[in-house]
């Protein structure tokens, strides 16, 4: 039995062992796919009902309330869920994670699904079915996102982290945007709606059968590196107290959580933004597209970068900037009639830069709270970007006022009708420049991880001199 095991690892390597016994695997890509399957299936049933929520409400009989709750239930779940899911993937390990998540996903899919079978009907209540399947996705949320920055410190060797890390978690936005896409594609009345149902359960159940049966193990049987090779991580508890008292850690997690939040309100309001005035829904849905695109395409490419060069700091820092501008070019551009090119080059720049550092983030984020857990340094930056997301959304809605001229708006009244958003764009940009400003100026740090490798590198290199050294000594003695 060993032997077939020994046989089959040996099988999977990919690469001869590397100075200091460390292997990769050909299963990491595997690993890697299911997570980012399992990232994109979550995202696309997270925003499956918000592009055709007038379509939705006339199916089920509910208000366009009730249908913004299905978005929202992720919202507040997140947070609290986001806790636990920190501690579960630093205490119980990559695989167990996964799979909990997966299952959930897939159950809260089906679940979905039991609206529209007439077996099951609750009649008028049938929107309880919904919102139980949208609270058990939201309980995924947490476990995957998380996910990325553990898979690549676990599977893959320092000079791929950064590109694993940027694929797993550029499989998010890419599901919101096939859910835009093909939400409004698949349902062009209320009776649509189980079609779109069914269509998004399929990428849900394959994600759950490859979790299930293809990952075996929390971790690979030899380390990819030496960072991986080390057991050092500290407990949860004790790990989010040497976070709360890392400076570094403490200007990262505010300038990302605060980047994200600015990201998902522009997501939101985008719509509302353009409408009142007189750009078309059309329009709005292509610069969210364009917005998404750029980021992936530019995620890619800063992901290759830093893996060669390791300069996260100085990618963000400039990424940073050039974000704070593309913000503020907006905010100025949008109040403007008649710039659609303007604006589709603007939201184009501003995902292109803003997309592209938030892998590096993520890996700069390990680099400086070395040796705590992945899980607790990425989990509490998405915690934190989810509780100022809400601060955020609310000031800025508040800053909207009534719109007196309204001749050129398109604005339905579903959308709440014509807001003045020129005070609300402003501050959100200049919430942008103070965030990129403070990351500039008190972001420094040392690449912890790094200098752990090296060091541990050059421990091995020593003794192996010293071993060869001995060796030579004994053959001329003799």
């Amino acid at each position: 039995m060993d032997v077939e095991v020994a046989a089959r690892q040996a099988e999977e390597k990919e690469d001869p062992s590397p100075p200091g016994g460390f292997q990769v695997y050909k299963r990491r890509w595997l690993v890697l796919g299911v997570v980012c399957l399992l990232n994109c299936s979550n995202a696309m049933l997270w925003l499956s009902f918000a592009p055709v929520a007038d379509k939705t409400a006339e199916h089920f009989s509910i208000s366009l309330d009730t249908v913004n709750w299905l978005s929202l239930v992720y919202l507040v779940i997140s947070v609290p869920f986001g806790l636990v899911a920190i501690w579960m993937l630093d205490t119980l390990g990559l695989k167990c994670v996964v799979i909990l998540c997966a299952w959930l996903n897939m159950v809260g899919s089906i679940v979905r699904e039991l609206s529209v079978i007439n077996a099951f009907s609750l009649g008028s209540l049938n929107i309880v079915y919904l919102l139980v399947g949208q609270c058990l996705c939201a309980m995924a949320q947490p476990l995957i996102v998380f996910a990325p920055t553990k898979l690549a410190a676990l599977w893959f060797p320092d000079h791929q982290r950064a590109t694993a890390n940027m694929i797993a978690s550029m499989s998010n936005p890419l599901g919101l945007l096939i859910s835009n896409i093909l939400s409004p594609a698949l349902v062009h009345e209320g009776k649509d709606i189980p079609l779109m149902l069914g269509v998004y359960t399929g990428p849900a159940i394959l994600a759950c059968v490859l979790a299930t049966v293809g990952i075996r193990n929390k971790e690979p049987p030899t380390p990819p590196s030496a960072s991986a090779s080390q057991s050092n991580s500290q407990s949860v508890f004790a790990g989010l107290k040497m976070l709360l008292r890392n400076r570094s850690y403490l200007v990262l997690m505010i300038t990302v959580g605060g980047g994200v939040a600015l990201f998902s309100c522009y997501s939101a309001l985008l719509e509302q933004v353009l409408c009142s005035m007189g750009y078309s829904n059309l329009f709005a849905g292509l610069c969210g597209a364009l917005f998404t695109v750029a980021g992936l395409i530019g995620a890619f490419l800063l992901g290759l970068y830093v893996d060669r060069t390791k300069k996260f700091i100085e990618s963000t820092k400039i990424g940073i900037c050039l974000t704070a501008l593309a913000c503020t070019a907006f905010a100025v551009v949008s109040q403007f009639r008649n710039q659609t090119y303007a604006l589709a080059v603007i939201s184009s720049v501003f995902g292109f830069f803003g997309f592209a550092t938030y892998p590096v983030y993520m890996e700069l984020a390990v680099e400086c709270s070395y040796p705590v857990g992945e899980g607790t340094s990425s989990g509490l930056i998405f915690v934190a970007s989810q509780i100022l997301g809400v601060i955020f959304m609310v000031l800025l809605q508040s800053l909207a006022v009534e719109k007196k001229e309204t001749t050129y708006s398109t604005c339905s009244v579903a959308q709440g009708g014509t807001l003045d958003w020129s005070t609300s764009s402003l501050v959100f940009a200049g919430i942008s420049s103070l965030i990129a400003c403070f990351y500039v100026v008190a972001f420094h740090t040392t690449y912890r991880r790094i200098f752990a490798e090296t060091s541990n590198t050059c421990s091995i290199n020593k003794t192996d001199d010293y071993i060869t050294d001995g060796l030579q000594k004994g053959k001329d003695t003799d």
